[in-house]
Protein backbone atom coordinates (compact mmCIF):
# COMPACT_ATOMS: atom_id res chain seq x y z
CA UNK A 1 0.00 0.00 0.00
CA UNK A 2 1.43 3.40 -0.99
CA UNK A 3 2.36 5.95 1.66
CA UNK A 4 -0.22 8.61 2.46
CA UNK A 5 0.20 12.16 1.22
CA UNK A 6 1.01 13.32 4.76
CA UNK A 7 3.73 10.72 5.21
CA UNK A 8 5.20 11.44 1.77
CA UNK A 9 5.33 15.17 2.57
CA UNK A 10 7.06 14.39 5.86
CA UNK A 11 9.71 12.30 4.08
CA UNK A 12 10.62 15.27 1.87
CA UNK A 13 10.76 17.66 4.82
CA UNK A 14 12.79 15.32 7.01
CA UNK A 15 15.29 14.76 4.19
CA UNK A 16 15.76 18.54 3.86
CA UNK A 17 16.19 18.96 7.62
CA UNK A 18 18.62 16.05 7.65
CA UNK A 19 20.78 17.78 5.05
CA UNK A 20 20.87 20.78 7.44
CA UNK A 21 21.91 18.56 10.36
CA UNK A 22 18.83 19.37 12.47
CA UNK A 23 17.25 15.94 12.94
CA UNK A 24 17.37 13.12 15.47
CA UNK A 25 15.89 9.64 15.79
CA UNK A 26 14.32 8.19 18.91
CA UNK A 27 14.22 4.39 18.73
CA UNK A 28 11.82 2.39 20.88
CA UNK A 29 11.43 -1.33 21.46
CA UNK A 30 9.49 -1.75 18.22
CA UNK A 31 12.60 -1.03 16.16
CA UNK A 32 14.61 -3.76 17.85
CA UNK A 33 11.71 -6.20 17.73
CA UNK A 34 12.08 -6.25 13.95
CA UNK A 35 15.58 -7.69 14.47
CA UNK A 36 14.22 -10.57 16.53
CA UNK A 37 14.68 -9.20 20.03
CA UNK A 38 12.02 -9.79 22.65
CA UNK A 39 9.83 -6.99 23.86
CA UNK A 40 9.29 -5.95 27.48
CA UNK A 41 6.34 -8.27 27.93
CA UNK A 42 8.31 -11.31 26.73
CA UNK A 43 11.29 -10.26 28.86
CA UNK A 44 9.22 -10.25 32.06
CA UNK A 45 6.89 -13.17 31.27
CA UNK A 46 9.05 -15.82 33.07
CA UNK A 47 8.40 -14.09 36.41
CA UNK A 48 4.61 -14.03 36.15
CA UNK A 49 3.89 -17.45 37.66
CA UNK A 50 5.76 -16.82 40.90
CA UNK A 51 3.84 -13.57 41.28
CA UNK A 52 0.56 -15.34 40.48
CA UNK A 53 -0.16 -12.73 37.81
CA UNK A 54 -1.13 -12.90 34.14
CA UNK A 55 1.46 -11.09 32.01
CA UNK A 56 -1.16 -10.47 29.32
CA UNK A 57 -3.39 -8.63 31.77
CA UNK A 58 -0.39 -6.64 33.00
CA UNK A 59 0.76 -5.64 29.49
CA UNK A 60 -0.03 -1.96 30.04
CA UNK A 61 1.68 -1.83 33.45
CA UNK A 62 5.01 -3.55 32.81
CA UNK A 63 7.13 -1.09 34.79
CA UNK A 64 4.93 -1.75 37.80
CA UNK A 65 5.15 -5.50 37.11
CA UNK A 66 8.98 -5.30 37.14
CA UNK A 67 8.76 -3.53 40.50
CA UNK A 68 6.48 -6.27 41.84
CA UNK A 69 9.08 -8.83 40.79
CA UNK A 70 11.86 -6.85 42.48
CA UNK A 71 9.78 -6.57 45.64
CA UNK A 72 9.12 -10.31 45.58
CA UNK A 73 12.90 -10.92 45.55
CA UNK A 74 13.36 -8.57 48.53
CA UNK A 75 15.09 -5.95 46.41
CA UNK A 76 17.53 -8.34 44.74
CA UNK A 77 17.48 -7.69 40.98
CA UNK A 78 19.85 -10.47 39.89
CA UNK A 79 17.02 -12.27 38.08
CA UNK A 80 16.18 -9.12 36.14
CA UNK A 81 19.83 -8.60 35.28
CA UNK A 82 20.14 -12.18 34.02
CA UNK A 83 16.99 -11.74 31.94
CA UNK A 84 18.43 -8.65 30.30
CA UNK A 85 21.71 -10.33 29.43
CA UNK A 86 19.93 -13.39 28.01
CA UNK A 87 17.39 -11.38 26.04
CA UNK A 88 19.96 -9.32 24.14
CA UNK A 89 22.68 -11.59 22.70
CA UNK A 90 25.61 -9.67 21.27
CA UNK A 91 25.62 -11.61 17.99
CA UNK A 92 22.20 -10.43 16.80
CA UNK A 93 22.46 -8.51 13.53
CA UNK A 94 20.83 -5.13 12.87
CA UNK A 95 17.58 -5.09 10.93
CA UNK A 96 17.17 -3.48 7.53
CA UNK A 97 15.67 -0.45 9.28
CA UNK A 98 18.77 -0.06 11.45
CA UNK A 99 20.93 -0.31 8.33
CA UNK A 100 19.00 2.41 6.50
CA UNK A 101 19.20 4.73 9.50
CA UNK A 102 22.94 4.12 9.77
CA UNK A 103 23.46 5.03 6.11
CA UNK A 104 21.75 8.36 6.57
CA UNK A 105 23.67 11.41 7.85
CA UNK A 106 21.87 11.35 11.21
CA UNK A 107 24.16 12.51 13.98
CA UNK A 108 21.89 12.06 17.00
CA UNK A 109 20.21 8.85 18.14
CA UNK A 110 18.21 8.43 21.34
CA UNK A 111 16.88 5.09 22.53
CA UNK A 112 15.31 3.38 25.51
CA UNK A 113 16.55 0.03 24.17
CA UNK A 114 19.30 -1.90 25.90
CA UNK A 115 20.67 -3.62 22.80
CA UNK A 116 23.62 -2.59 20.62
CA UNK A 117 21.88 -2.68 17.25
CA UNK A 118 22.17 1.05 16.50
CA UNK A 119 25.89 1.18 17.21
CA UNK A 120 26.43 -2.08 15.31
CA UNK A 121 24.64 -0.72 12.27
CA UNK A 122 26.72 2.48 12.41
CA UNK A 123 29.90 0.42 12.64
CA UNK A 124 28.87 -1.65 9.61
CA UNK A 125 28.28 1.62 7.76
CA UNK A 126 31.89 2.54 8.62
CA UNK A 127 30.83 5.28 11.01
CA UNK A 128 32.22 6.06 14.44
CA UNK A 129 29.55 6.00 17.15
CA UNK A 130 29.98 7.79 20.48
CA UNK A 131 27.79 5.70 22.80
CA UNK A 132 26.49 7.15 26.08
CA UNK A 133 24.79 4.79 28.53
CA UNK A 134 25.72 6.55 31.80
CA UNK A 135 25.62 10.20 32.85
CA UNK A 136 29.34 10.09 33.51
CA UNK A 137 30.01 9.59 29.80
CA UNK A 138 28.12 12.73 28.74
CA UNK A 139 30.88 15.34 29.31
CA UNK A 140 33.40 13.53 27.09
CA UNK A 141 33.32 13.34 23.29
CA UNK A 142 34.81 10.60 21.17
CA UNK A 143 37.22 12.11 18.61
CA UNK A 144 36.01 12.20 15.00
CA UNK A 145 32.63 10.75 15.88
CA UNK A 146 29.96 10.51 13.20
CA UNK A 147 27.00 10.05 15.53
CA UNK A 148 26.10 10.10 19.21
CA UNK A 149 23.94 7.27 20.58
CA UNK A 150 22.21 8.14 23.87
CA UNK A 151 21.03 4.96 25.63
CA UNK A 152 18.99 6.68 28.31
CA UNK A 153 17.86 3.44 29.98
CA UNK A 154 21.26 1.81 29.97
CA UNK A 155 22.99 -1.05 28.20
CA UNK A 156 22.35 -4.81 28.37
CA UNK A 157 26.00 -5.45 29.22
CA UNK A 158 25.62 -3.29 32.35
CA UNK A 159 22.28 -4.58 33.68
CA UNK A 160 22.74 -3.35 37.24
CA UNK A 161 22.58 0.23 35.93
CA UNK A 162 19.63 -0.35 33.58
CA UNK A 163 16.33 1.44 34.12
CA UNK A 164 13.81 -1.36 34.65
CA UNK A 165 11.65 -0.97 37.73
CA UNK A 166 9.31 1.64 39.09
CA UNK A 167 12.02 2.66 41.57
CA UNK A 168 14.35 3.31 38.63
CA UNK A 169 11.77 5.44 36.83
CA UNK A 170 10.75 7.41 39.91
CA UNK A 171 14.35 8.35 40.67
CA UNK A 172 15.37 8.95 37.06
CA UNK A 173 15.11 12.74 37.19
CA UNK A 174 17.53 12.93 40.11
CA UNK A 175 19.93 10.11 39.18
CA UNK A 176 20.14 10.88 35.48
CA UNK A 177 19.81 14.65 35.28
CA UNK A 178 22.50 14.72 32.58
CA UNK A 179 20.39 12.63 30.21
CA UNK A 180 17.31 14.70 31.02
CA UNK A 181 19.09 17.96 30.21
CA UNK A 182 20.65 16.56 27.04
CA UNK A 183 17.32 15.25 25.77
CA UNK A 184 15.56 18.53 26.55
CA UNK A 185 18.22 20.34 24.55
CA UNK A 186 17.91 18.03 21.55
CA UNK A 187 14.10 18.09 21.59
CA UNK A 188 14.31 21.88 21.62
CA UNK A 189 16.71 22.22 18.70
CA UNK A 190 16.16 19.19 16.49
CA UNK A 191 13.28 17.50 14.69
CA UNK A 192 12.76 14.03 16.14
CA UNK A 193 11.37 10.98 14.41
CA UNK A 194 10.09 8.41 16.92
CA UNK A 195 10.23 4.84 15.59
CA UNK A 196 8.88 1.80 17.41
CA UNK A 197 7.93 3.94 20.39
CA UNK A 198 4.61 3.65 22.26
CA UNK A 199 4.81 6.89 24.32
CA UNK A 200 4.15 5.01 27.56
CA UNK A 201 7.56 5.81 29.03
CA UNK A 202 7.06 8.02 32.13
CA UNK A 203 10.49 9.64 31.82
CA UNK A 204 9.79 10.90 28.32
CA UNK A 205 6.30 12.00 29.38
CA UNK A 206 7.84 14.23 32.05
CA UNK A 207 10.37 15.71 29.63
CA UNK A 208 7.73 16.42 26.98
CA UNK A 209 5.57 18.03 29.67
CA UNK A 210 8.48 20.28 30.66
CA UNK A 211 8.88 21.41 27.07
CA UNK A 212 5.15 22.05 26.67
CA UNK A 213 5.03 24.19 29.78
CA UNK A 214 8.20 26.05 28.81
CA UNK A 215 7.42 26.82 25.17
CA UNK A 216 3.62 26.58 25.05
CA UNK A 217 2.54 27.04 21.41
CA UNK A 218 6.14 27.56 20.21
CA UNK A 219 7.23 23.93 20.64
CA UNK A 220 9.26 22.37 17.85
CA UNK A 221 7.29 19.84 15.82
CA UNK A 222 8.26 16.18 16.12
CA UNK A 223 6.94 13.09 14.36
CA UNK A 224 6.23 9.48 15.15
CA UNK A 225 5.38 6.47 13.00
CA UNK A 226 2.22 4.86 14.36
CA UNK A 227 0.24 1.92 13.03
CA UNK A 228 -3.52 2.29 12.72
CA UNK A 229 -5.34 -0.55 14.57
CA UNK A 230 -5.96 -3.39 12.13
CA UNK A 231 -9.00 -5.67 12.25
CA UNK A 232 -6.81 -8.77 11.93
CA UNK A 233 -5.28 -8.21 15.37
CA UNK A 234 -8.62 -8.11 17.25
CA UNK A 235 -11.08 -10.84 18.19
CA UNK A 236 -14.19 -8.86 17.29
CA UNK A 237 -15.45 -5.89 15.33
CA UNK A 238 -16.40 -4.28 18.62
CA UNK A 239 -12.85 -4.50 19.99
CA UNK A 240 -11.45 -3.15 16.73
CA UNK A 241 -13.89 -0.22 16.71
CA UNK A 242 -12.98 0.60 20.32
CA UNK A 243 -9.25 0.48 19.50
CA UNK A 244 -9.72 2.88 16.59
CA UNK A 245 -11.55 5.37 18.80
CA UNK A 246 -8.82 5.12 21.44
CA UNK A 247 -6.16 5.52 18.74
CA UNK A 248 -7.85 8.68 17.50
CA UNK A 249 -7.84 10.23 20.97
CA UNK A 250 -4.23 9.16 21.56
CA UNK A 251 -3.09 10.80 18.31
CA UNK A 252 -4.95 13.98 19.23
CA UNK A 253 -3.37 14.00 22.69
CA UNK A 254 0.13 13.80 21.22
CA UNK A 255 -0.50 17.16 19.56
CA UNK A 256 -0.33 18.73 23.02
CA UNK A 257 3.40 18.05 22.80
CA UNK A 258 3.48 19.03 19.12
CA UNK A 259 4.14 15.40 18.15
CA UNK A 260 2.48 14.56 14.83
CA UNK A 261 1.52 10.94 14.28
CA UNK A 262 2.36 9.60 10.82
CA UNK A 263 -0.13 6.80 10.36
CA UNK A 264 0.85 3.58 8.62
CA UNK A 265 -1.14 0.40 7.99
CA UNK A 266 1.52 -2.14 8.91
CA UNK A 267 4.98 -2.17 10.43
CA UNK A 268 6.57 -3.14 7.12
CA UNK A 269 5.81 0.39 5.93
CA UNK A 270 8.45 1.69 8.35
CA UNK A 271 11.05 0.38 5.92
CA UNK A 272 9.26 2.10 3.04
CA UNK A 273 9.22 5.39 4.95
CA UNK A 274 12.93 5.19 5.73
CA UNK A 275 13.79 4.27 2.14
CA UNK A 276 11.74 7.21 0.90
CA UNK A 277 13.59 9.57 3.23
CA UNK A 278 16.87 8.13 1.97
CA UNK A 279 15.77 8.56 -1.64
CA UNK A 280 14.87 12.23 -1.15
CA UNK A 281 18.10 12.93 0.72
CA UNK A 282 20.30 11.17 -1.83
CA UNK A 283 18.61 12.97 -4.70
CA UNK A 284 19.97 16.23 -3.34
CA UNK A 285 23.41 14.74 -4.06
CA UNK A 286 24.35 14.75 -7.75
CA UNK A 287 27.19 12.71 -9.15
CA UNK A 288 28.78 14.38 -12.18
CA UNK A 289 30.55 11.96 -14.52
CA UNK A 290 32.53 12.89 -17.59
CA UNK A 291 35.94 13.12 -19.17
CA UNK A 292 37.37 14.79 -22.24
CA UNK A 293 40.55 14.68 -24.26
CA UNK A 294 38.93 16.56 -27.11
CA UNK A 295 36.44 19.39 -26.79
CA UNK A 296 35.09 19.47 -30.35
CA UNK A 297 33.05 21.10 -31.71
CA UNK A 298 32.83 23.82 -29.01
CA UNK A 299 36.48 24.20 -28.03
CA UNK A 300 38.16 23.86 -24.66
CA UNK A 301 37.37 27.39 -23.50
CA UNK A 302 33.63 26.94 -24.09
CA UNK A 303 33.55 23.51 -22.42
CA UNK A 304 35.44 24.79 -19.38
CA UNK A 305 33.07 27.75 -19.12
CA UNK A 306 30.06 25.43 -19.33
CA UNK A 307 31.27 23.25 -16.46
CA UNK A 308 32.16 26.26 -14.32
CA UNK A 309 28.62 27.54 -14.79
CA UNK A 310 27.20 24.08 -14.11
CA UNK A 311 29.07 23.83 -10.80
CA UNK A 312 27.78 27.25 -9.77
CA UNK A 313 24.16 26.59 -10.75
CA UNK A 314 24.08 23.27 -8.89
CA UNK A 315 25.32 24.95 -5.73
CA UNK A 316 22.91 27.83 -6.24
CA UNK A 317 20.02 25.36 -6.27
CA UNK A 318 21.13 23.69 -3.02
CA UNK A 319 22.45 20.49 -4.60
CA UNK A 320 25.58 18.79 -3.34
CA UNK A 321 28.10 17.79 -6.00
CA UNK A 322 29.81 14.40 -5.84
CA UNK A 323 32.69 14.04 -8.27
CA UNK A 324 35.68 11.88 -9.05
CA UNK A 325 37.35 14.88 -10.70
CA UNK A 326 37.08 13.57 -14.28
CA UNK A 327 39.89 14.43 -16.71
CA UNK A 328 39.20 17.66 -18.58
CA UNK A 329 35.91 18.19 -16.72
CA UNK A 330 36.38 18.05 -12.95
CA UNK A 331 38.60 21.09 -12.44
CA UNK A 332 36.21 23.53 -14.11
CA UNK A 333 33.16 22.02 -12.40
CA UNK A 334 34.70 22.24 -8.94
CA UNK A 335 36.09 25.73 -9.59
CA UNK A 336 32.64 27.04 -10.43
CA UNK A 337 31.12 25.40 -7.36
CA UNK A 338 33.78 26.81 -5.02
CA UNK A 339 33.48 30.31 -6.47
CA UNK A 340 29.72 30.24 -5.92
CA UNK A 341 30.04 28.91 -2.37
CA UNK A 342 32.62 31.53 -1.43
CA UNK A 343 30.55 34.28 -3.03
CA UNK A 344 27.79 33.41 -0.58
CA UNK A 345 29.29 33.71 2.88
CA UNK A 346 26.47 31.67 4.43
CA UNK A 347 27.48 28.56 2.48
CA UNK A 348 29.72 26.00 4.13
CA UNK A 349 31.77 24.29 1.42
CA UNK A 350 31.58 20.83 3.02
CA UNK A 351 27.80 20.90 2.68
CA UNK A 352 27.97 21.27 -1.10
CA UNK A 353 31.01 19.37 -2.33
CA UNK A 354 32.31 15.84 -2.05
CA UNK A 355 35.32 15.56 -4.32
CA UNK A 356 37.34 12.35 -4.44
CA UNK A 357 39.97 12.38 -7.18
CA UNK A 358 40.84 8.98 -8.62
CA UNK A 359 44.16 7.45 -7.45
CA UNK A 360 45.92 7.56 -10.82
CA UNK A 361 49.47 6.78 -9.70
CA UNK A 362 49.03 2.97 -9.60
CA UNK A 363 51.53 1.31 -11.92
CA UNK A 364 49.98 -2.17 -12.20
CA UNK A 365 47.02 -1.96 -14.65
CA UNK A 366 45.20 -4.91 -13.06
CA UNK A 367 45.55 -3.54 -9.55
CA UNK A 368 44.48 -0.09 -10.77
CA UNK A 369 41.36 -1.56 -12.41
CA UNK A 370 40.37 -3.38 -9.21
CA UNK A 371 40.91 -0.32 -7.01
CA UNK A 372 39.09 2.01 -9.39
CA UNK A 373 36.10 -0.34 -9.53
CA UNK A 374 35.78 -0.37 -5.75
CA UNK A 375 36.43 3.38 -5.64
CA UNK A 376 33.60 4.01 -8.10
CA UNK A 377 31.22 1.79 -6.15
CA UNK A 378 31.88 3.66 -2.92
CA UNK A 379 31.63 7.04 -4.63
CA UNK A 380 28.30 6.15 -6.23
CA UNK A 381 26.85 4.86 -2.95
CA UNK A 382 26.44 8.50 -1.86
CA UNK A 383 24.26 10.32 -4.43
CA UNK A 384 20.79 9.59 -5.82
CA UNK A 385 21.23 11.18 -9.28
CA UNK A 386 24.09 10.70 -11.72
CA UNK A 387 24.54 13.01 -14.72
CA UNK A 388 26.88 12.06 -17.56
CA UNK A 389 28.71 14.41 -19.97
CA UNK A 390 31.04 13.93 -22.91
CA UNK A 391 33.14 10.82 -22.20
CA UNK A 392 36.07 10.52 -24.59
CA UNK A 393 39.77 9.78 -24.23
CA UNK A 394 42.89 9.43 -26.36
CA UNK A 395 44.27 5.94 -26.99
CA UNK A 396 47.22 5.47 -29.33
CA UNK A 397 46.72 8.86 -30.90
CA UNK A 398 42.99 8.25 -31.55
CA UNK A 399 39.95 9.64 -29.73
CA UNK A 400 37.66 6.86 -28.47
CA UNK A 401 34.66 6.68 -26.10
CA UNK A 402 35.70 6.66 -22.43
CA UNK A 403 34.95 3.24 -20.95
CA UNK A 404 35.27 4.70 -17.43
CA UNK A 405 32.15 6.80 -17.98
CA UNK A 406 30.26 3.68 -19.09
CA UNK A 407 31.48 1.80 -16.00
CA UNK A 408 30.22 4.61 -13.78
CA UNK A 409 26.89 4.49 -15.63
CA UNK A 410 26.61 0.72 -15.08
CA UNK A 411 27.48 0.99 -11.38
CA UNK A 412 25.02 3.86 -10.93
CA UNK A 413 22.28 1.81 -12.59
CA UNK A 414 23.06 -1.25 -10.46
CA UNK A 415 22.92 0.85 -7.28
CA UNK A 416 19.54 2.31 -8.15
CA UNK A 417 20.56 5.89 -9.01
CA UNK A 418 18.60 7.95 -11.48
CA UNK A 419 20.92 8.14 -14.50
CA UNK A 420 20.77 11.15 -16.83
CA UNK A 421 23.23 11.13 -19.73
CA UNK A 422 23.28 14.50 -21.52
CA UNK A 423 23.39 13.21 -25.08
CA UNK A 424 23.83 16.69 -26.53
CA UNK A 425 27.44 16.70 -25.26
CA UNK A 426 28.33 13.76 -27.54
CA UNK A 427 30.82 10.89 -27.10
CA UNK A 428 29.90 8.27 -24.49
CA UNK A 429 27.11 10.44 -23.06
CA UNK A 430 25.40 10.39 -26.47
CA UNK A 431 25.74 6.59 -26.69
CA UNK A 432 24.25 6.12 -23.23
CA UNK A 433 21.41 8.53 -23.96
CA UNK A 434 20.54 6.72 -27.19
CA UNK A 435 20.52 3.37 -25.41
CA UNK A 436 18.17 4.62 -22.74
CA UNK A 437 15.83 6.27 -25.25
CA UNK A 438 15.63 3.04 -27.27
CA UNK A 439 13.83 1.32 -24.38
CA UNK A 440 12.01 3.64 -22.01
CA UNK A 441 9.50 1.22 -20.47
CA UNK A 442 11.22 1.15 -17.07
CA UNK A 443 11.80 4.90 -16.77
CA UNK A 444 9.53 7.55 -15.30
CA UNK A 445 7.87 10.06 -17.68
CA UNK A 446 9.98 12.80 -16.08
CA UNK A 447 13.23 10.99 -16.87
CA UNK A 448 12.17 10.16 -20.44
CA UNK A 449 11.21 13.77 -21.12
CA UNK A 450 14.52 14.96 -19.64
CA UNK A 451 16.53 12.52 -21.77
CA UNK A 452 14.80 13.69 -24.94
CA UNK A 453 15.20 17.37 -24.09
CA UNK A 454 18.94 16.94 -23.47
CA UNK A 455 19.68 14.64 -26.40
CA UNK A 456 19.63 17.06 -29.32
CA UNK A 457 23.08 18.57 -30.20
CA UNK A 458 23.49 22.32 -29.56
CA UNK A 459 25.81 25.03 -30.88
CA UNK A 460 26.13 26.72 -27.48
CA UNK A 461 26.58 24.47 -24.45
CA UNK A 462 25.29 27.15 -22.12
CA UNK A 463 21.79 26.70 -23.53
CA UNK A 464 21.77 23.30 -21.79
CA UNK A 465 22.27 24.72 -18.29
CA UNK A 466 18.66 25.61 -17.50
CA UNK A 467 17.18 22.41 -19.00
CA UNK A 468 19.74 20.37 -17.00
CA UNK A 469 18.93 22.03 -13.69
CA UNK A 470 15.18 21.81 -14.43
CA UNK A 471 15.56 18.08 -15.09
CA UNK A 472 17.59 17.47 -11.92
CA UNK A 473 15.09 19.40 -9.79
CA UNK A 474 12.16 17.48 -11.27
CA UNK A 475 13.88 14.14 -10.73
CA UNK A 476 14.85 15.06 -7.16
CA UNK A 477 11.20 15.79 -6.31
CA UNK A 478 9.75 12.58 -7.80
Amino acid sequence: MPLSAAVSAFCRKYARDMADGTVAVFAGAGLSASAGYVDWQSLLAPFADELELDIERESEHLVRFAQFSLNHKMGNRAHLNDALISAFPSLTSPSVNHEILARLPIKTFWTTNYDKLIEKALEQARKSADVKHTDGQLPTAKPKRDAVVYKMHGDAEHPQEAVLTRDDYESYGQRHMGFVNALVGDLTGKTFLFIGFSFTDPNLDQILSQLRLRYQSAQREHFCLMRVPQRSTFDSDEDHAYAKVRHRHFVADLKRYNVTALEIDDFEQITEVLLTIEKHYRRRLVFVSGSASTFDPWGETAVNGFFRDLGAILIDNQFQIVSGFGLGVGNSLISGAIEKAYANRNMKLDNFLQVRPFPRDIADPKERAVIWERYREELLSLPGIAVFFLGNKEVGGEIVPADGVRKEFEIATAQGLVTLPVGATGSMAADLSSEMLSDTDNFSPTLVESLRTLHTPVDDLRTLLQPIINAIKALADE
